[in-house]
């Protein structure tokens, strides 16, 4: 009986290998051997691990088209989440390192807290397993398996090092998505004490080593990783300038005011400009309005010498990218986690 060679991948310019067997995806390849590839939602539907084909054929399994667009295609991009190889295959991808993932993993974890932070928040707190290290990047994110054999993604909104060693938990910020099959439950029949299953960690965003005063882009629950941004600095004594813009729709979906004044009073390099785009006159708001990723521009027409660290809704992670590059940031220095719903990924 015969069996389908695996194929190679070597990534460039880092010069990493890989072996990618029968059938399975490269993205999937990659994570298993702890390559750290760029990716997101690992569904086709965000675009984060679209890179360069320099060589080989590839077919690619259901996407959508705003994630890798035809064109793309055939100028030789690829989504690696979806990309199997039919022969050995060089991929450029500049966000790729040196540095060995940490291993994922699957875990029961506790409902220790829930706290509804507005409306449509919930802050959940998870105890992971006693004497169990759970070791995990600033910014990644674990994913939820659900009896029906679906999952749900979420941010750590903690700093890894902020896990104490006696009674580790992390933090989550879950959005209610009504008729959502887990944000439903979470916002309903949830209660401490129950118990779930998760994976993790996932996701290439991370801090990177830099000199360059960043830019942190938040659109509501996409505050979560960037929190887990700021206390890993914090825990780090970085002195880079950093500015937070946080966006909502009303004034309370930027719902950690005081954990954010405690922050600036801490952090003298930090700085925040929360931003509303639909205020109310019942909000009584003066701060700035309009939508958060054009705040930027407003104070930084020029991005050249900036590093950019995206989180939200897909259209202000696409629009924060196309029109941050256009005044000068460096694609490569545009670092993205786009929340992409099971509605968004449906729509594939």
């Amino acid at each position: 009986m015969s069996t389908t060679p695996a194929h190679k991948i070597h990534v460039q310019p880092s010069g990493r290998e890989f072996t990618v067997g029968d059938a399975e995806t490269i993205l999937a390849a990659g994570i298993r051997q702890g390559i750290g590839l760029p990716y997101g939602c690992k569904d086709g539907a965000c675009g984060s691990c679209k890179c360069k084909k320099i060589s080989g054929t590839v077919v690619h399994g259901t996407h959508q088209s705003k994630a890798l667009s035809d064109e793309e295609e055939a100028q030789g991009m690829v989504l690696t989440c979806c990309a199997v190889p039919q022969t050995d295959v060089v991929l450029e991808s500049r966000q790729v390192t040196e540095a060995g993932a940490f291993a994922i993993r699957k875990m029961p974890v506790r409902v220790n807290s829930l706290a509804k932070v507005s409306d449509d928040v919930m802050v959940l707190k998870l105890q992971l397993p006693a004497n169990d290290a759970f070791q995990y990047h600033a910014g990644q994110y674990v994913e939820f398996l659900l009896r029906d054999g679906s999952r749900r993604s979420y941010s750590m909104a903690n700093a890894p090092n902020l896990l104490a060693k006696e009674s580790p938990q992390i933090e989550l910020h879950i959005r209610h998505m009504p008729g959502g099959k887990f944000t439903d439950h979470v916002f309903g029949a949830m209660k401490e004490k129950e118990i779930q299953r998760i994976e993790g960690p996932y996701g290439s965003f991370y801090l990177r080593d830099s000199d360059k005063p960043m830019v942190l882009l938040a659109s509501g629950t996409g505050f979560a990783p960037i929190k887990a941004l700021i206390e890993h600095m914090q825990f780090q004594n970085s002195t880079r300038p950093a500015t937070l813009y946080w966006g909502g729709r009303r004034p309370a979906d930027l719902y950690m005011k005081d954990w954010m004044t405690q922050k600036l009073q801490e952090m003298p390099h930090l700085k925040y400009v929360p931003v509303v785009s639909n205020a109310l006159p019942e909000d009584q708001w003066t701060g700035r309005t309009g939508f958060v990723h054009q705040a930027v521009l407003q104070d930084l027409p020029d991005l050249s010498g900036h590093q950019v660290y995206a989180c939200g809704a897909p259209i202000v992670v696409e629009s924060a990218q196309r029109d941050y590059v256009a005044a000068g940031l460096p694609a490569d220095e545009f670092f993205a986690d786009s929340f992409t719903s099971e509605a968004d990924k449906a729509k594939a």
